[in-house]
């Protein structure tokens, strides 16, 4: 009798772990939507300073494809980061991409389940950004037309993604 349960469990146990895993929203990857004049299925999800990329519905954790950014400017938040919403101001977003309107210009403000955050940035640390491309030779390119403006001089150079936490 007692060998006859241990399948019986064993059965159960497997449906249990298969259920879990089915069950979970899974991190998808989209395409950035680096163009902002360029139809985006999914633009109306994000804030103006965010920049957009396609993913599907009912995600927990979406993030981007890989993408190479130019930081124009980053600034260090207050230790309390009371400053995150006003550290880089929306006008100073717009002044940049009325210069550049075929490269979305982006912000990382303060940080909320939801909204976009970026990887490989380093936490405490508010940027301004313009989309620079798929490849290092695409944002290489766009970093010399960037810095030929004469207002970005110390702009680099940034491979990341964008990631939506909803959890």
């Amino acid at each position: 009798m007692k060998l006859s349960l241990i399948p019986f469990l064993l059965t159960i146990f497997i449906l249990f772990v298969a259920g879990n895993i089915a069950g979970q929203k899974r991190t998808l990857v989209g395409k950035v939507c680096g163009d902002p004049i360029v139809a985006c299925k999914s633009r109306e999800n994000f804030e103006s300073y965010e920049l957009p990329f396609e993913y599907g519905k009912n995600v927990t954790i979406v993030q981007s494809q890989p993408f190479y950014a130019v930081i124009l400017k980053s600034i260090k938040l207050n230790s309390d980061q009371s400053n995150c919403a006003t550290a880089i101001p929306e006008t100073d977003r717009t002044n940049v991409q009325a210069l550049f309107p075929r490269n979305m210009v982006f912000v990382m403000r303060c940080w909320e389940s939801g909204q976009a955050s970026y990887t490989n940035v380093a936490d405490g640390v508010s940027f301004m950004a313009m989309y620079a491309g798929q490849t290092q030779n695409e944002a290489n390119a766009f970093l010399r037309k960037a810095k030929s403006t004469g207002k970005f001089n110390d702009a680099t150079v940034r491979r990341m993604r964008v990631v939506i936490n909803g959890t």
